[in-house]
């Protein structure tokens, strides 16, 4: 298994996250205050998305879902900015970052032999242009839709300090976290 995790974060840095490592799930703190700032909208993706709030399901039932894994790739891209109001380079980021998600998922989907995965991102599911959920239709690609980490109400500060991630990467960046949780 080491071997596995090993080249699971080779293959995460190979694939540009700038820090990867492999946490367990035991050790993620939950939080439902997280949800909390969903339903306050901090990101405008409220009620707006199928893998948001409150669309995406209870936090009670994320967490129960998320601790059925004993392990996850935890990565985090990035990205330089402007300034600290620098909007469009963040969003630039975020954008460049679900690429480089994308890209991980896909490596472990077709390099590794887990048994389940549950991947959670960062920000709102981007996959389609427009979320179905805003005509009132089912999800067009749930196999390709993601919630985010703080949506499952989990620590992310924490979790990237515990797995030895800086959380802050210095002025002018913006930062990024995806986790991907699995069972072998």
């Amino acid at each position: 298994m080491e071997t596995v995790i090993n080249n699971l974060v080779k293959d995460a840095l190979a694939l540009n996250a700038t820090h990867a490592s492999v946490a367990e799930v035991a050790e993620i703190k939950f939080n439902e205050d997280f949800r909390k700032l969903c339903e306050q909208n901090s990101c405008g993706s409220y009620n707006k998305n199928w893998m948001c709030p409150p669309a995406v399901g209870p936090i009670k039932d994320l967490k129960e879902r998320a601790i059925r894994f004993k392990q996850g790739l935890l990565f985090q891209t990035v990205h330089p900015i402007a300034s600290s109001l620098d909007w469009k380079g963040m969003m630039a980021g975020g954008a460049n970052h679900t690429k480089i998600f994308r890209k991980i998922l896909e490596c472990m989907e077709n390099n590794y032999n887990f048994k389940e995965i549950l991947p959670l991102n960062a920000g709102p599911c981007t996959y389609c242009t427009k979320c179905a959920y805003l005509a009132g239709e089912k999800c067009q690609f749930p196999d390709k839709a993601v919630s985010s980490v703080e949506a499952n109400g989990i620590d992310v500060m924490d979790l990237v300090k515990t797995s030895g991630i800086p959380y802050y990467n210095g002025k002018n960046t913006v930062s990024y976290v995806a986790l991907i949780l699995f069972n072998s």
